[in-house]
């Protein structure tokens, strides 16, 4: 199992309490504890002082007191202990799992349980609490869950789901469904009140350009269809001839004119030039 843990298993770095101003670094791997500390001073002596590094197994610093004291001064009683625990062997296995292995994890547990599980540490208390822990919860104890539900569960969340009744839910998703069709049809009275105000206008619109029309005839007899405006074209000078007719000739006319629709050299009369 210790196999599976990541390298390193442990590092922390920060700066010494006052009146020290050294930055120090611990870092535990799975066979090493390496202490690193930069001296930070004004004094000339120190100017030229390098990084120091210090390397010993876990067994070297369980009986290392000196060392053991320079961090528990640095970084606290806590640290020491946890970095003690790391080189006995005890690794703290529940930390290092994912989000998504542990929450899979504690939805086997009853509710009560996963109540004091939160009380432990911080990241418990935020997966405990957190929306995809409740909607796990919500998916297992149901055999499904419709689309209606997780819309619902979008805007109160999967807790609130989680300990609602079936009628409450029914009722909460009746209502939903009678909001969202009064939405729908206020925006489709909208859009018929814009319809019928553009109408409006364009009604308008039609009746100020026909007042306009009648309040200048001169305009309204230039339209007229026997006369084009601006000259003094009579448009009944047109005949309607329908091209397509053949028209007999009457009576006293040439009926050497040519025919529509025969052949030109059929219809002239050819004078021989002597």
């Amino acid at each position: 199992m210790a196999s599976l843990l990541t390298d390193p298993l442990f590092e922390i770095s920060g700066r010494a309490p006052p009146p020290s101003k050294n930055f120090h670094h611990l870092v535990v791997t799975k066979s090493q504890v390496i202490w690193r500390c930069w001296k930070i001073s004004l004094r000339t002596v120190d100017k030229n002082s390098r990084p120091a590094q210090l390397k010993e197994s876990h067994q070297d610093f369980l009986v290392d007191t000196g060392l053991q004291c320079e961090v528990s001064v640095v970084f606290g009683h806590q640290i020491l202990e946890y970095t003690k625990a790391l080189c006995q062997g005890h690794y703290d296995y529940l930390e290092r799992l994912s989000d998504s292995i542990l929450l899979r994890i504690i939805n086997y547990l009853e509710l009560e349980d996963v109540g004091q599980l939160g009380r432990t540490s911080r990241r418990f208390r935020q997966l405990c609490g957190s929306e995809e822990f409740w909607e796990q919860a919500v998916r297992q104890r149901c055999n499904t869950v419709s689309a209606e539900v997780a819309s619902l569960a979008f805007e109160v969340g999967w807790r609130s789901i989680f300990f609602t009744s079936k009628l409450q839910l029914q009722k909460l998703i009746s209502r939903r469904r009678l909001r969202t069709e009064e939405q729908e049809e206020g925006q489709v009275s909208d859009l018929e009140a814009k319809a019928e105000e553009y109408l409006d206008e364009s009604s308008v619109s039609d009746q100020t350009f026909g007042s306009e029309l009648e309040s200048q005839p001169d305009i309204i007899h230039d339209l007229s269809p026997g006369r084009v405006t601006g000259t003094d074209f009579d448009a009944n000078s047109y005949c309607d001839v329908n091209p397509g007719s053949n028209p007999e000739p009457e009576a006293g006319s040439d009926s050497s004119m040519p025919v529509s629709g025969q052949p030109l050299e059929d219809n002239c009369v050819v004078e021989t030039l002597m």
